[in-house]
């Protein structure tokens, strides 16, 4: 492994360990609400509060810390997640709880766009998307592995190793960081003002909405899927956990097929992906009561989401390519907004219809995504040849 793959590793290995700090307590709730005597919604603030933070520092954290030397920024982050995970353990009271897992939050950001940039930025224009792809896969394993692990350490060991593996992984990527990445000033940085001026591209803002369309699509019908494979497809707790773990699985083999995607063809990717998945929630409306089909509905949805996942970066990315932390922060903010916005919307087709029509909401959004990204590849605004390349580290 040469020691730029190695750095990539460790910065996949570091947005692994933040995501699964993030989602690995969805995994955990109902223990929390056991063991603090809080209602299960109560102790859901620990996720919704998470999201919040991070939503609000996604476009200003890391433009305000894109000046520094990065190596010394990185260790911050997961100082403070480590430090705050260890406090997590022992907190034998909710609010400070709260406290600690809200916290690091708004540092979460920071952490993650420096990883997006400076895996470009080391890969080269040309391999850019396949780095960013492997970053992704730590995302992915974050967010559908994480919940898993922690589930079963706290159904099996106890609620206090479960979230000793949170604190765990962050410590060794700390020292990984510490004594494997070399130091990355940010030399020739534009200033916060030079910055700020992406935001008066319009191509900047369709790509803003096209994130949010896209990730609400994806993550607004995914939030409910527990409750439909269970109530729809009248699936066992067993196999509903088993194709959850599943899906997790196909986010990462869907970020590594989108790395390939986009370096080779991105537009072509781009314009064809939202009748892709727009093709399976019409499947899932057709037949989700059949188990068979949404076995298989759901391994391709998995493999669509991972996807999904590289295609949000590299538009906004490729929009503001000039300001990359400051551009991959507001993909953070766009992907939680989408997120919110896509979970509300499907949780109104559910009231007003019934569960089988959360996809419903998933095909509002598509739609909405596919006429930006058909407006902007149309305008040839994204043409990759016309994009100039992250400047390096």
């Amino acid at each position: 492994m040469t020691n730029k793959n190695l750095l990539i590793f460790i910065l996949m290995v570091g947005v692994f360990g933040i995501l699964n700090t993030e989602m690995g307590f969805i995994g955990i709730l109902p223990y929390i609400a056991e063991r603090y005597d809080v209602t299960i919604v109560h102790a859901g603030l620990l996720i919704s509060l998470f999201a919040l933070g991070v939503a609000v520092a996604g476009p200003t954290m890391p433009l305000v810390f894109s000046r520094f030397n990065r190596k010394y920024i990185m260790l911050l982050v997961l100082g403070v997640f480590t430090v705050c995970n260890t406090i997590s353990v022992f907190a034998e009271d909710f609010n400070l709880l709260l406290v600690v897992r809200v916290l690091p939050a708004f540092l979460r950001p920071v952490y993650c766009s420096m990883a997006f940039t400076v895996a470009a930025a080391l890969a080269g224009a040309k391999d850019a998307p396949k780095a960013v792809a492997k970053i992704n896969i730590g995302v992915s394993a974050g967010m559908g592995v994480g919940g898993p692990i922690s589930n079963f350490l706290a159904e099996n060991i106890s609620l206090t190793a479960s979230m000793s593996f949170f604190a765990i992984t962050t410590f060794l990527v700390m020292l990984a960081t510490a004594f494997l990445v070399p130091s990355m000033p940010a030399e020739g940085r534009l200033t916060y003002g030079e910055q700020l001026a992406v935001l008066k591209k319009p191509m900047v803002w369709a790509s803003i909405f096209a994130v949010i369309f896209l990730n609400g699509s994806v993550f607004g019908v995914f939030n409910y899927l527990a409750e439909y494979l269970a109530s729809v497809s009248g699936l066992s707790p067993t196999l509903v956990s088993l194709l959850l773990f599943v899906y997790g699985l196909c986010n990462i083999f869907g970020s590594m097929i989108a790395g390939n995607l986009l370096s080779s063809r991105p537009i072509g990717t781009v314009k064809i992906f939202p009748f892709f998945l727009g093709a399976v929630y019409l499947l899932f409306l057709l037949g989700g009561n059949a188990f068979p089909l949404v076995a298989v509905l759901t391994v391709l949805w998995g493999l669509l989401a991972g996807i999904n996942a590289n295609i949000n970066q590299y538009w906004l990315s490729h929009a503001a390519p000039e300001a990359p932390d400051f551009a991959n922060g507001l993909f953070l903010t766009a992907a939680n907004l989408g997120c919110m916005a896509g979970t509300a919307i499907s949780g109104m087709f559910i009231e007003a219809w019934g569960t089988e029509y959360v996809v419903c909401g998933g095909l509002v959004f598509i739609v909405a995504a596919g006429i930006i990204f058909w407006s902007q590849c149309h305008k040839g605004s994204m043409n990759p040849a016309l994009i100039p390349a992250n400047e390096p580290v």
